[in-house]
């Protein structure tokens, strides 16, 4: 199953972006030169099913895919979905300049010095950044190397099938932002982009120059951790937390009002911040360049009281939610869809899946 190959021609899959919070599915056809949305839903699931990115429950979340499909919302039968968090490694290496095939049989080898799991435990792919015709005189060339643990994998795809589907593709969040990302926005030569998805249970940040992943992290904190502080802090159950996040007050939140959660979520997105910027950090330190010229975010959590405007006073950078329906045609109406603000910031990465192809490699 490919991690990396993108845009090839082939048979339409839907993208499914499998969250702690909610499954999304988006099926895309091409309409001329450009993309519209053909399928499209939202189901929830349960919480505390998946954690932390690792599936606890898998027949709780097999069963929302199965309602989603079910609803009949997306049409296809063969599945992109894609992963996040400890179990994934992306890394850019370097390596003596050699041809291809080369390449292929001692990237096995390569891998082995910068995985810090067994080989044998892991699926890997790669993608030459500078290939041996632009090695140089130091002789080298960069390769974009992912692991991802099989076990992981093998979740995944277990409940996809488990709900009557067939997985084709496994990709990585971070890269199926990128993918969409490039469909709406395009991309500038030189210029230094930091894609942020703010999911529920994880942050994925893609640090992109030009076209190419110069560096990906994925922080684990999220939408979830803003529900968790308003439990602790104002004594709230789960479900009079997570409506309050949301500027919705019900008879359960004890007389606290949003102006009362006001101060907690700031503090949680001053800590998603922190991670954010060691991000960076990491980055500028590795990295010719240390500039980042613009910052476009997407995921639910990017909603948070504060988040956008206190991302933007930290880094001095054009900051903008990352519209996945910019250059897609998406028709809300069709799809019982009232507030497509509130539905686009969750939708990226499964835009960003649902390009990719049966086939690709």
């Amino acid at each position: 199953m490919s991690l990396l190959t993108r845009f090839r021609r082939a048979r339409p899959v839907v993208g499914l972006d499998i969250g702690s919070s909610a499954v999304k599915a988006v099926e895309l056809r091409q309409a001329g030169k450009g993309w519209k949305v053909v399928g499209w839903g939202v189901e929830p699931v349960p919480p505390d099913s998946i954690v932390d990115g690792a599936i606890i429950d898998g027949t709780a979340v097999a069963d929302a895919i199965r309602r989603l499909f079910d609803a009949k919302r997306v049409r296809a039968k063969e599945v992109a979905s894609s992963l996040s968090g400890n179990a994934v490694i992306v890394k850019k290496i370097t390596v003596p300049a050699m041809t291809e095939a080369e390449l292929a049989d001692s990237i096995v080898w390569e891998a082995e010095q910068y995985i810090p799991f067994d080989i044998q435990d892991v699926n890997l792919d790669y993608q030459v950044l500078t290939s041996a015709e632009d090695a140089g005189p130091k002789g080298t060339m960069d390769v974009l190397l992912v692991a991802a643990k099989k076990e992981k994998i093998v979740d995944y795809t277990g409940v996809i099938t488990q709900a009557g589907r067939a997985p084709v593709i496994v990709d990585i969040d971070a890269f199926a932002l990128q993918n969409a990302y490039e469909v709406n926005y395009g991309f500038t030569a030189g210029e230094v982009v930091a894609l942020i998805n703010a999911g529920a249970s994880a942050t994925n940040i893609n640090i992109v120059q030009g076209d190419q992943s110069v560096f990906t992290r994925d922080v684990s904190i999220g939408g979830h951790a803003y529900t968790e502080s308003l439990q602790k802090e104002l004594n709230l159950s789960h479900e009079a937390a997570d409506a309050l996040k949301r500027g919705e007050a019900g008879a359960d939140a004890g007389g606290m009002t949003y102006e009362d959660a006001r101060p907690v979520l700031r503090a949680v997105s001053e800590n998603v911040l922190l991670e954010i910027q060691k991000t960076f950090d990491f980055y500028k330190a590795t990295a010719a360049s240390d500039r980042i010229d613009r910052i476009a975010v997407a995921g639910g959590a990017s909603r948070a009281e504060g988040f956008m405007e206190m991302l933007g006073d930290r880094f001095g950078a054009p900051v903008e939610p990352f519209d996945p329906f910019r250059r897609v045609k998406f028709d809300a109406a069709k799809f019982g869809v009232t507030d497509l603000a509130s539905v686009a910031p969750m939708a990226a990465v499964a835009v960003g899946l649902a390009l990719r192809r049966a086939g690709d490699r």
